[in-house]
């Protein structure tokens, strides 16, 4: 009886790890940079549909028009710009800054013509899903 006790014990001190881990500030900066890094690449990638995969449903993204709102605005706004064989620009985060509560973050950074100059900057907001994937709320580029 004592060792079926101690083996529930011991399972439980195993498991609890498992269920209880708290990501630190800096493993969530670092999912939102690798995240913000992959949605750059849809446009290198010229993906589109890949692309769309970092969109949240209500996302909202600014352009010279005025802001475009939800998923399917965005993906089809921007779906131009994945139309040409070379990308019209890129971007790389270079500040990444997560809530302490893990849900909301910021990535900004250079945006940058073909020829590699820089043409802008761009500020993403991010939030973290039900599902746990990272995706655009809001996002704004400024020359």
């Amino acid at each position: 009886m004592a060792w079926r006790l101690c083996m529930a014990v011991g399972l439980a001190a195993a498991l609890a790890p498992l269920g209880a881990a708290a990501e630190t500030n800096a493993e969530l900066e670092a999912q939102v940079r690798a995240r913000e890094t992959a949605f750059a690449k849809t446009m290198a990638d010229r993906d589109h549909a890949a692309f769309q995969t970092f969109l949240a449903d209500e996302a909202v993204f600014f352009g010279r028009e005025g802001p475009t709102r939800g998923k399917a605005a965005v993906a089809a706004a921007w779906r131009p710009l994945y139309e040409a064989k070379a990308a019209p620009f890129s971007w790389a985060p270079e500040t990444v800054q997560v809530l302490d509560s893990g849900t909301l973050a910021i990535s900004s950074g250079p945006v940058k013509d073909p020829a590699g100059q820089s043409v802008g900057v761009f500020s993403s907001i991010w939030r973290r899903e039900k599902d746990g994937q990272w995706r655009v709320v809001f996002d704004k580029g400024c020359p």
